[in-house]
């Protein structure tokens, strides 16, 4: 149970973590935060909320769905404290993921002009970035090709 002369208000959580209000409650129904009710029954917040908020926001700025960053907040104490080692195991169980989807970017930028990955719209470049069709297998539509099936057409 939250201290109400310690817990903080919607409001000043809002204010204090430059969040809507609306934030606030999309995230508590996603389950990413939880509030208490005073006995006018508004929302009160334990200050710990704040740090809890940051992670949330930086996980977002990193491109983690919220889905993922609700797994991960789960397997936290519940008393909503984020400590740094806490930040550091989360961090670094995103990271692996980040660094693939950075690459597979690069990928993409770099090789734009060569292919959709594959529609396939090169004839010139396909056997080199999609040998035997194997994108095939994937079914109908464009796919993102993997970083390590790929070569630079310039390389090859």
């Amino acid at each position: 149970m939250t201290d109400i002369k310690k817990s903080l208000s919607i409001g000043e959580v809002a204010s204090r973590s430059g969040i809507n209000i609306s934030a606030l409650h999309f995230y508590e129904s996603k389950g990413l935060i939880k509030s208490s009710r005073n006995n006018g029954n508004h929302r009160r917040y334990a200050r710990s909320i704040l740090r809890k908020i940051a992670v949330i926001k930086a996980a977002q700025r990193a491109g983690i769905p919220l889905k993922e960053i609700a797994e991960a907040l789960s397997t936290l104490p519940s008393d909503d404290r984020i400590s740094s080692a806490d930040w550091e195991r989360l961090s670094t169980r995103w990271k692996e993921e980040l660094d693939d989807k950075i690459a597979r970017l690069t990928l993409l930028r770099d090789n734009m002009t060569y292919c959709i990955g594959c529609g396939c719209l090169s004839e010139k470049y396909c056997e080199m970035l999609n040998p035997g069709d194997q994108l095939a297998t994937k079914g109908p539509g464009p796919h993102l090709l993997e970083p390590t099936s790929q070569k630079n057409p310039e390389q090859v």
